[in-house]
């Protein structure tokens, strides 16, 4: 459940100068909705005192890397060693620079836990130089984005997959056709559809697609025959290639008399 809490708003009365507390106009709901809130992430936030180089970690960051509480020291060197090794080298110009500048910044950068597990995270943070009643320091929060990455890399493995099944239950069935109408194995079906992908230079779905497309013009016209099939295969072009029996394509233009 989230603590997020509608602060009440004061309203004063002109006449009696009572206070009385104004309805909240959203939701915690409606906020959610506006911030596009959705998968929920780990966050952990972080401060460092720059004059003195003292960290410290809320338990959350401490929960990402692997470590309890009391097994590690907070600090650049705990950082360096589960940075992952291609990432050990970048070094983040903005966030420097937002330091220097007293400004926020956010980068990312990967992570190995403990138990050798990959992490992507997001280091949000802002940098403050500091005056004569507090020192400077950087606080900010570290956010296990590594949910999100997971997420988007399901939903493309799901698309590839459902593009392959498609693109196979094409391919079986014109070969299906193929050895019912001429009545031959499934290998000879298979050469049969490989060979006209072949001539036209398509990949073998396209083919497919292009055969089942002239057979069920021929079964409008009066079934699927033989000839109808041959036909069919011997139809399979090269994609965008004009149709000879096109004549809006093949049409030569009209000379134009001067």
């Amino acid at each position: 459940m989230s603590s997020f809490k509608q602060p009440a708003l004061s309203v004063v009365d002109g006449a009696g100068g009572d206070v009385a507390t104004r309805p909240p106009s959203f939701s915690a709901g409606d906020l959610a909705h506006a911030l596009g809130l959705g998968t929920n992430l780990l966050v952990g936030r972080f401060r460092v005192d720059l004059s003195t180089g003292s960290w410290w970690w809320s338990d959350e960051i401490y929960t990402m890397h692997g470590w309890k509480r009391h097994e590690v020291e907070p600090g650049l060197e705990a950082l360096s060693s589960r940075k992952h090794p291609d990432d050990r080298s970048r070094v983040v110009r903005a966030a420097a620079e937002a330091l220097r500048l007293g400004r926020p910044f956010a980068c990312s950068h990967r992570i190995v836990d403990r138990k050798g597990r990959t992490r992507s995270v997001v280091v949000i943070g802002q940098g403050s130089r500091g005056g004569p009643s507090h020192p400077p320091e950087l606080v900010g929060y570290v956010v296990d984005a590594t949910p999100v990455q997971k997420e988007a890399l399901a939903r493309r493995s799901s698309a590839v997959v459902t593009r392959a099944f498609v693109s196979q239950a094409v391919i079986e069935q014109a070969k299906g056709v193929i050895m019912a109408v001429s009545r031959v194995s499934a290998e000879t079906a298979d050469q049969l559809l490989l060979e006209a992908a072949g001539r036209a230079g398509i990949p073998l779905r396209l083919a497919a697609d292009q055969v089942m497309t002239g057979l069920r013009a021929e079964g409008e016209a009066g079934g699927i025959t033989q000839v109808a099939l041959t036909r069919a295969l011997d139809g399979v072009e090269p994609v965008g290639r004009p149709r000879g029996h096109d004549p809006l394509l093949t049409r030569r233009p009209r000379k134009v008399a001067h």
